[in-house]
């Protein structure tokens, strides 16, 4: 993926993101993970001068609900490690982890981390995003590639001319990524905020209809086959303290 590297002198976009995912019941277990993110977790992180998340974000739609996802930007794997190392070390963290924890009824049925390598042409994360009104829409979507080879193919197609297409349409992803450690091998996944969900349902029909897409979606299948072969799609809107909201 070398030759779409990023440009030199352009600002800078993490190198990979950590994307937890809490898989909870409905009752109490919504409130004490999103208290334990904000009041423990995102608070040390600060204190400590941690990277923090970008995005905390509730399911609206998801193959499993409840649920709350965290998206958190690291410059190194290094840098990922080490901030693990310092939370664990942390006295406020543990003892906030600690009242998480505490009661008969876990926190959570279970949670996953996926260790996510950004694509070379995967924009500088916002400090913010526009004010709206009402809660914004993310959309967090994973195209799953039958072979390394064909996700290159879709690497290089969303590099070239995949995302000039989004953008005129109404669709501006904040990250494009691939797995490194996790489930669903090989895949492209990125994540997109939208005003609405009535703004995300036009930009995608806008982006259907365009009539570039329809033939470059022609020649990539010409000369690489069908190169998503599952697409997983998630719907989620932001905490009210999330950075990213």
């Amino acid at each position: 993926m070398d030759s779409f590297a990023q440009k030199p002198g352009a600002p800078r976009a993490p190198r990979f993101f950590v994307l937890e995912q809490y898989y909870l019941r409905n009752g109490s277990q919504p409130g004490r993970v999103l208290a334990f993110l904000e009041k423990g977790a995102l608070a040390a992180r600060r204190r400590l001068g941690l990277p923090a998340p970008a995005a905390v974000l509730e399911a609206l739609v998801a193959a499993h609900m409840p649920q709350v996802a965290c998206v958190t930007p690291y410059d190194s794997l290094d840098q990922w490690m080490q901030a693990r190392a310092r939370l664990a070390a942390d006295e406020d963290y543990r003892g906030a982890l600690a009242a998480m924890e505490a009661g008969e009824e876990a926190p959570y049925e279970e949670y996953s981390e996926t260790l996510v390598e950004a694509a070379p042409y995967s924009p500088p994360l916002p400090a913010a995003l526009p004010a709206l009104p009402q809660p914004r829409v993310f959309e967090l979507r994973l195209y799953h590639s039958p072979t390394e080879r064909q996700l290159k193919a879709l690497h290089e197609r969303f590099a070239g001319p995949e995302i000039p297409i989004f953008h005129r349409s109404g669709i501006h992803p904040l990250l494009y990524g691939s797995t490194l450690a996790g489930p669903h091998k090989p895949n492209l996944v990125y994540l997109t905020p939208f005003d609405s969900l009535a703004a995300r349902e036009k930009a995608w029909a806008a982006f259907g209809a365009d009539p570039e897409w329809v033939k470059v979606r022609a020649e990539s299948i010409g000369r690489h086959g069908q190169i998503s072969s599952v697409i997983q799609i998630a719907l989620y809107r932001a905490a009210s303290w999330s950075p990213l909201r």
